[in-house]
């Protein structure tokens, strides 16, 4: 490969970037590692550079997905997660991490960290005895009787995965949940496969659900950080009040 070049030198570093990056590196963010090893490069031409890697070395670079870059040789070389993840405390015993160590440290988040509910409490098993699921946590956003304006009543509801195995299961019952509830999300871990969280990404703007990623590894610190807001539609009443009953009493007392 020519390196004598601009934007030979750019290619080459580019190489030597997606070498360390075995789960693949989006464009943008290749281009902001490029510039890191080298700040002298243009801007521009680093995007011009790079943007078709995939057709410059269609022997070395591929596109697992749209704006993704991955080399050929960890093509089948996809870590997965483990089912639970494991920590070690100071005297180096192994504790197992569950998903429902998450969901109050999410309800918290959701009143207290982006403000989307006045009230949020943790769920999970089958509260709404329904095939369908219930969510693993579950808010309400009420107006305040100082509000000048008065809003409606809105249901948001989580469903948490910390198995990146079960990101389809999430994304699909986060959809079944949009029938009784105003916000849906879905919270999955932030080491999740790039080629995984570009997929959600785009699901998840389309069907308007909300996608969290956070720390899998700490229950006491999880790092929620908000990758799509979730849109509000308007929920099919029947089922609002057919799964609230259950929780009527624990949701708004």
């Amino acid at each position: 490969m020519v390196t004598t070049t601009i934007t030979g030198q750019i290619r080459k570093i580019a190489l030597e970037i997606l070498e360390e990056k075995s789960e693949g590196i989006s464009y943008s963010e290749l281009g902001r590692a490029i510039l890191g090893k080298n700040a002298k490069f243009n801007t521009n031409t680093i995007n011009g550079a790079t943007w078709d890697l995939d057709v410059q070395f269609p022997d070395k670079v591929y596109k697992p997905v749209r704006g993704v870059y991955r080399l050929l040789k960890f093509k089948e070389d996809i870590a997965t997660q483990p089912d639970e993840p494991m920590i070690r405390t100071k005297f180096q015993k192994a504790i197992k991490i569950k998903e429902e160590d998450f969901y109050k440290p999410f309800a918290d988040w959701l009143v207290k960290g982006v403000g989307e509910c006045t009230k949020a409490i943790e769920l999970g098993g089958n509260i709404f005895r329904d095939k369908w699921g219930t969510p693993d946590v579950i808010g309400v956003r009420e107006s305040k009787r100082s509000d000048i304006i008065q809003f409606p009543t809105e249901i948001v509801t989580a469903e948490i995965k910390i198995d990146s195995n079960g990101l389809i299961t999430a994304f699909g019952q986060a959809c079944a949940y949009k029938i009784f509830a105003h916000k849906s999300y879905i919270v999955v871990p932030n080491n999740s496969q790039i080629e995984d969280i570009t997929r959600l990404d785009t699901l998840c703007r389309q069907f308007g659900i909300g996608l969290i990623l956070f720390n899998t590894k700490d229950a006491e610190s999880p790092d929620f950080e908000i990758k799509t807001r979730a849109v509000n539609h308007e929920p099919d009443m029947f089922f609002v009040n057919k799964n609230l009953r259950y929780i009527e009493d624990k949701l708004f007392k």
